[in-house]
């Protein structure tokens, strides 16, 4: 298997997801009209609830953001600055935008997950539980802070389901001549572009 990808290029990664995951929370919040505070609190959850599973379960100290306090000081700039926009147009954003957000975030965090645990040693199916794991978790929290029944959990749709394939597509790509970049990123797109389908099509599982 080749080395796992430079911290640079997860961190990037992790940055790009977290400000998905934070979006997918500003309208959440907003929708169930929150303040300001309800907002940064929403989207704080989602952006980093499921990378602190991961580190808690990966026994890493300190947590992510811990370590990078420039994610939680983003994250505060941007909900400061966003919060009066996502305001204005609470009432025409429909749940295909929450469902476009949330499927790249599920991809995004669902590779540099994997490829933290791979880094940390895991072995490769707890690694891409890891992925799973944490590709979820940030919304499951979203929606049960907003007093709904999780998105993962009431659709039918394939979610985690995506993840799981999308980890394991990266775990293939480690053992052929492409690049880490080139596989971490097409990992990514291709659980976004599974769970889009998913949601167009309609496609269920386990539910008529």
């Amino acid at each position: 298997m080749k080395i796992v990808p430079a911290v640079s290029l997860i961190t990037i990664i992790e940055v790009v997801a977290i400000l998905v995951g934070a979006f997918s929370g500003f309208i959440e919040a907003r929708r169930k009209r929150m303040d300001i505070v309800g907002v940064f609190i929403v989207a704080f959850i989602t952006a980093f609830g499921g990378g602190t599973i991961r580190d808690i379960l990966l026994d890493r100290r300190p947590l992510f953001w811990v370590a990078h306090q420039e994610y939680t000081i983003l994250l505060f700039v941007v909900a400061l600055v966003a919060a009066p926009f996502v305001k204005q147009i609470r009432h025409i954003v429909s749940e295909r935008l929450i469902v476009i957000a949330d499927a790249v975030g599920l991809g995004l965090f669902a590779v540099a997950s994997v490829s933290t645990a791979l880094a940390a040693d895991m072995p490769i199916f707890v690694a891409v539980m890891m992925g799973v794991i944490t590709g979820i978790f940030g919304g499951v929290l979203r929606d049960i802070i907003c007093n709904e029944v999780p998105m993962v959990f009431r659709d039918g749709k394939p979610y985690a389901l995506c993840a799981f394939f999308g980890c394991w597509f990266y775990i293939a790509l480690q053992y052929t001549s492409v690049s880490d970049e080139v596989a971490l990123w097409s990992s990514a797109a291709l659980i976004t572009i599974l769970r889009l389908l998913a949601w167009r099509f309609d496609l269920k599982i386990g539910r008529p």
